[in-house]
């Protein structure tokens, strides 16, 4: 035994037994005529619907292929037909199982449709074109996000302090989904959509220097590609501030005894927060402020020692909370250097975002760290990978798969997809 390819082994028991168990369960439901209940059956559009013999479909199952013989009823009057059967066992939208699609979601909402197929196979032996993964997964995305939309049922306990962050990031779209939009190509065009996401999460937990670390497994997110404008006249709050007010109310943001509101400088951040948490202490991030005063510094001093000691010193008052002393060193330059100006205005703006010390010494989190790796985790590593151009549909409802599988949520939806199909058949 010694000379063995043990692999080969593995691989060749896996697929006989597979195929045993596939023939097994084939005679079986084949061999099961009851799905024939006469010579007629009530159609969808309300037209009676003849019974038309026992059509054969290939169905791809965790078993391999099974050739199933259900009884067809075909409507004269809307020129469709339906197998009681597939409605009875869930497969009446797919050729694939419900095993099968539950593979096909968590291969997609990790790596590309190619990428899916050749996992399946690998590790499944189960045969799915990418084009099958594409639809499959696009589908599932789109029903996790309607359920999205009507399950807002506080989902965990609330924390004495809860954090919650919005960002955005550019996803790479197809030319027909940018045409007429401005961007930031050089000819004013766009390549990108903006999926906007908000996340939620706790920070009870310590460092050894006693400062807030997110608790593990707290963080939630919810994004897509929608807008977070409305017009000013408008009674109605923006898609986005919809979705951001959904997961707050799933994770009892509002309950909080201490609510905070991190984000960058963009306006449309600051504009949703104070419409929908007007009671929310809200943080700029720490390093995002930082960012500003190093571009300053470096186009003042280059990349030179004193450059490095000046844009520390700036640092440092930042972070003690001595914003004029930090404006006044900023003033010196602002008539020469553009990016000294902008950066006085970006201050004024944020001011009461920004004192940290207070922040510091209420035991807050100053950093968006969380809510930028959610922007990597959810949108970047999937969807903004070399050669991958979306349209919105497809974008969205990717992202809203990978958002309930990140965030703990998929099975709760699987057991409601469930039940509801039951319930149908």
């Amino acid at each position: 035994m010694a000379d063995w390819d043990w692999e080969a082994v593995e691989m060749a028991v896996r697929s006989r037994t597979l195929r045993v168990a596939a023939r097994a369960l084939e005679q079986r439901l084949n061999s099961d005529t009851s799905d024939h209940v006469g010579a007629e059956l009530p159609c969808p559009c309300g037209s009676p619907a003849q019974y038309r013999g026992r059509h054969e479909k290939i169905f791809t199952s965790v078993l391999g292929p099974l050739h199933l013989r259900r009884a067809y009823y075909h409507c004269t009057q809307c020129q469709s037909g339906f197998c009681p059967r597939d409605r009875d066992l869930g497969l009446e939208s797919s050729s694939l199982t419900p095993g099968v699609l539950r593979m096909t979601a968590s291969t997609a909402a990790l790596v590309s449709f190619a990428e899916s197929n050749q996992l399946l196979h690998a590790l499944a032996g189960v045969e799915v074109s990418a084009k099958q993964v594409e639809r499959a997964a696009e589908a599932l995305g789109a029903e996790i996000a309607r359920d999205e939309q009507q399950q807002v049922e506080k989902m965990s306990e609330i924390a004495p302090t809860m954090y919650l962050g919005m960002d955005g990031t550019g996803v790479p779209m197809r030319a027909p989904e940018v045409a007429s939009r401005a961007g930031k190509q050089a000819d004013g065009s766009a390549k990108t959509r903006e999926a906007k996401i908000v996340t939620i999460w706790t920070a009870e937990s310590r460092d050894p220097e006693g400062k807030p670390v997110r608790d593990p497994g707290s963080v939630t997110y919810s994004a897509a590609i929608e807008s977070a404008a409305t017009l000013d006249t408008s009674p109605n709050l923006s898609d986005f501030a919809e979705r951001v007010l959904r997961e707050a109310a799933r994770r009892g943001f509002s309950a909080a005894s201490r609510q905070v509101v991190l984000g960058d400088g963009s306006v449309w951040i600051w504009n949703t927060a104070t419409e929908l948490f007007p009671q929310a202490t809200q943080i700029l991030d720490r390093f995002h402020a930082k960012e500003h005063l190093s571009t300053v510094g470096k186009a003042i001093y280059e990349d030179s020692v004193e450059g490095k000691s000046w844009i520390q010193a700036r640092y440092d008052e930042l972070d003690q909370g001595h914003l004029q002393s930090l404006v006044r060193a900023l003033r010196g330059h602002m008539g020469q250097y553009p990016e000294a100006r902008e950066c006085i205005r970006y201050i004024w703006n944020n001011r009461r975002r920004m004192r940290y010390l207070k922040f510091h010494q209420q035991g807050f989190c100053t950093s968006t760290g969380v809510v930028e790796a959610g922007c990597k985790v959810v949108i970047g590593t999937r969807l903004k990978r070399a050669g991958m151009h979306w349209t919105v549909a497809g974008a969205n409802a990717i992202i809203a798969l990978r958002c309930s599988q990140l965030s703990g949520r998929f099975e709760d939806f699987w057991e409601r997809r469930s039940d509801r199909k039951q319930a149908a058949a």
